[in-house]
């Protein structure tokens, strides 16, 4: 295959692709990626796609499950492959290492695609290998990474595929681009076999990874339109009355409803899921308790950590200290330098 040829394309020649699993990253997503590809294979009879296992040491890779996945070699058995995917989640900013960043640059030309999956994004970003292109993440890394890496265009879409650059949010959006790739080199027939093989239909990428439209089918809809507007306001929550009013509802009959449907008012509601975010930034970053207290809607770090402590048991400086650090993404306290240094 040509360096400029895209591997979405229709070809009966067999496609290579190369996974650099990263340490602290997710089985599910090793297998949305690989699993679809296995299946093809089966359907057709015929090994279409191929695949290799490499590994920033060459050793095996323990994963968040504490599965350690058996890797054919360090980066340099990537060679000859036709694509290199980056597969990474938590802690990327250690794991993938500096020389690991350079080499990765250094490579980057021999492949005829370059791909991310959920943080796999943040290390092609590192590598300056997204400046100029369309690219997605974790829906959790979306502002740090646009942020951190202002040269991307970042998209909270499920896959992108732009030129020879693709990626993917996660472990269900990864399945529905390997479904993609599989309906671009073999057509809608396969990609159709091999989703009823895992018995879920693909999604297109443009689809936001959290769906709004689909609303638990056990809430009353209007308890669902609230609860989407908290969500959408995590950083700057409205009074109960402005959401009822924007559902045509009394403050009245919002809270009945929310009582009925969730045993809670929709204020208490509203600070769960905002506690939750902060929880979630206090366990998987280093931000600063101000700037969490800001992204959640707070007014000030002293009132995060009053309203924290009364839901968690302990105040976010415990928690912060009792759990080892699982960053997905380089915090965005850091200087512009270091922020952008591989």
């Amino acid at each position: 295959m040509t360096r400029s040829a895209t591997i979405f394309a229709a070809s009966q020649q067999p496609l290579t692709l190369a996974l650099l699993v990263l340490p602290q990253a997710s089985i599910l997503e090793v297998a949305s990626t690989l699993d679809p590809l296995r299946s093809a294979n089966r359907h057709l009879g015929r090994e279409a796609f191929r695949w290799r296992v490499v590994s920033p040491d060459g050793r095996a890779v323990p994963l968040t499950c504490g599965i350690e996945l058996p890797s054919d070699g360090p980066l340099a058995a990537a060679e000859g492959a036709d694509a290199l995917v980056v597969i990474a989640g938590f802690r990327q900013s250690e794991v993938a290492t500096a020389p690991l960043i350079r080499e990765m640059g250094r490579m980057a030309g021999r492949f005829a695609a370059l791909g991310g999956i959920d943080a796999g994004a943040w290390v092609l970003a590192r590598a300056g290998l997204l400046n100029g292109y369309r690219a997605t993440v974790h829906w959790e890394d979306l502002e740090d990474i646009a942020a951190a890496h202002p040269g991307v265009d970042v998209v909270p879409d499920r896959f992108v595929i732009d030129r020879n650059r693709f990626t993917a949010g996660g472990a269900a959006p990864a399945a529905d681009l390997m479904l993609h790739l599989i309906r671009a080199r073999h057509g809608p027939a396969l990609a159709l076999q091999v989703a009823a093989s895992f018995i879920t239909t693909a999604r297109e990428g443009h689809e936001p990874q959290i769906s709004r439209a689909r609303r638990d089918p056990h809430l009353d809809p209007r308890v669902s339109a609230a609860i989407a507007r908290m969500e959408a306001r995590l950083d700057a929550p409205e009074p109960v009355a402005e959401t009822a009013a924007a559902l045509g509802l009394s403050p009245r009959r919002l809270e009945q409803l929310f009582r009925d449907n969730l045993a809670m008012t929709p204020a208490a509601y509203a600070l769960t899921l905002r506690l939750q975010a902060a929880r979630r930034f206090i366990t998987d970053t280093r931000h600063p308790l101000a700037e969490v207290a800001l992204r959640c809607g707070f007014s000030s770090a002293s009132a995060l950590s009053r309203a924290f402590a009364a839901k968690f048991g302990q105040p976010p400086s415990q928690m912060r200290q009792a759990r080892p650090f699982a960053l997905r993404r380089a915090p965005l306290h850091q200087g512009a330098a270091e922020r952008n240094a591989p």
